[in-house]
């Protein structure tokens, strides 16, 4: 990491967990297992190097794959984690969660949680809609693909004004000159909305606000406009993707009915 960005405590220790991160996927490939980061952390991977996308955030997650849940257990075991079981089943074993006491602070005050937090999704994250990434897990070496950061920040029904950041930062770090944070995939998003209305509404609605709040996330020109492009490609992509029956037909239904998931029993996992 840019030791310009070292000089502040809450920045240290979002150096050190973003460090974590690629330590537990590190030791994951060792043993074979597919383990990925999500939510902030894999926002951090895309555009970590941009001034604009230091901040805070909450703890690390991850996508893995259902099959290799005994192997992701092990992981975290070794690494000194304790897995909190009652988690994996409230969630019918699509979800786990490890803790470990906190180890950042650098000799300073240690930040104000009193432990690591991890949170593993498998096979597919489901938070206010669901979203499949068996197939998107090897895209990366260290995160989900940059379109699927961008979904889950984009799949949220009221996001957080640091979501809709995230999201307008990972537009601007894709593609940009000399970045390696990939492409932004209008046509895989325009088809994983065209089998879900609600996902669709939803995203539909994240696009209108980073359009709104662009001004306002501190980019030069050049990237602003870049994020402006892509923000109509994204749009014009869900308008264009062929719909499905089941898509139609809840069409139909419209807001009439809660279209989201109700996730305040987990929490926002993904800050």
């Amino acid at each position: 990491m840019d030791g310009r960005y070292l000089g502040d405590g809450l920045l240290e220790t979002q150096d050190l967990m973003a460090q974590e991160g690629r330590r537990v996927v590190d030791s994951a490939r060792g043993r074979g297992v597919a383990l990925r980061l999500l939510g902030g952390y894999a926002v951090h991977e895309h555009c970590g190097g941009m001034t604009a996308c230091r901040r805070d955030h909450l703890d690390l997650d991850f996508a893995a794959l259902r099959r290799q849940t005994r192997p992701v257990v092990e992981v975290f075991e070794e690494l000194g984690y304790e897995e909190r079981i009652h988690v994996r089943q409230a969630t019918r074993m699509m979800q786990a969660q490890f803790v470990r006491e906190c180890v950042h602070g650098g000799g300073v005050a240690p930040r104000a949680h009193g432990e690591d937090h991890v949170d593993v999704f498998f096979d597919r994250f489901n938070l206010d809609h669901s979203l499949d990434l068996r197939d998107r897990l090897a895209l990366h070496p260290y995160a989900v693909p940059l379109t699927d950061a961008l979904v889950t920040k984009l799949q949220m029904h009221a996001p957080e004004p640091r979501d809709v950041r995230d999201a307008i930062l990972l537009l601007a770090a894709a593609g940009a000159e000399g970045g390696e944070a990939g492409d932004v995939e209008p046509a895989y998003v325009g088809r994983l909305c065209a089998r879900d209305w609600g996902l669709f509404y939803d995203v539909a609605l994240s696009l209108q606000r980073c359009a709104s709040t662009l001004d306002e996330a501190g980019l030069g020109p050049e990237d602003r406009d870049r994020v402006a492009g892509l923000l109509t490609r994204l749009t014009g992509a869900l308008d264009a993707a062929p719909k499905t029956l089941a898509w139609r037909l809840r069409a139909g239904v419209g807001t009439r009915r809660r279209w989201w998931n109700l996730v305040e029993e987990q929490g926002r996992l993904t800050a």
